[in-house]
């Protein structure tokens, strides 16, 4: 099975959009992550498996590679974990999710599922309403940064299952709202 997903990595300030395809096949177990990925990125493997596992859901058996696209740009975070995760759910049939065009997602995921901070939202929520993005996933703990731009729907996340819940419908998690003039006036 195939899927991809809609995340973004920085480079420099500014947020390039990257496709996090997974590909599943019967085969000897095997993750790959390939696409010019860093170490952090490379250790996202461990993270995930270990994410996944104790957020309920199995880790499969099978070949499971993964492609951060476009391959020839250095991606530098473990912002890719909650996509990656996501990926390989719905690659697999563990989880099913209808929509995810309008969507994009970025978290590090630490090995008991929850969702941790990443850099650079702000950058990304931009990004996000230059691509037509409608919805953007984030780290709670850092979700406001994100909702300065005000075009993209950010949905604050703890954890792997949060996710899950709300993007399969199961679950309603409220958009994070930032008044930007109360910002500015107290900066005044």
């Amino acid at each position: 099975m195939f899927t991809r997903i809609t995340s973004y990595t920085l480079y420099g300030v500014d947020a390039i959009k990257v496709d996090v395809e997974v590909h599943t096949a019967r085969g000897s177990p095997q993750f790959n992550i390939v696409g010019l990925p860093d170490k952090a990125i490379s250790e996202s493997r461990e993270r995930v498996r270990a994410g996944l596992i104790n957020s309920g859901y199995k880790f499969p058996l099978e070949r499971i590679t993964v492609n951060l696209s476009p391959a020839d740009l250095r991606k530098e975070s473990p912002a890719f974990d909650l996509p990656v995760a996501m990926g390989i759910l719905i690659a697999t049939g563990q989880v099913k999710i209808s929509d995810l065009e309008s969507i994009a997602m970025v978290g590090e995921i630490s090995l008991d599922g929850t969702v941790n901070r990443v850099r650079g939202l702000l950058s990304v929520a931009d990004q996000c309403s230059k691509d037509g993005i409608r919805t953007l996933l984030v780290p709670q703990d850092n979700a406001y940064e994100a909702a300065v731009i005000q075009k993209v729907r950010v949905i604050p996340i703890t954890s792997l299952g949060q996710a899950i819940a709300f993007l399969s419908g199961n679950s309603e998690v409220p958009s994070v709202q930032v008044d930007l003039a109360e910002i500015f006036s107290l900066n005044g």
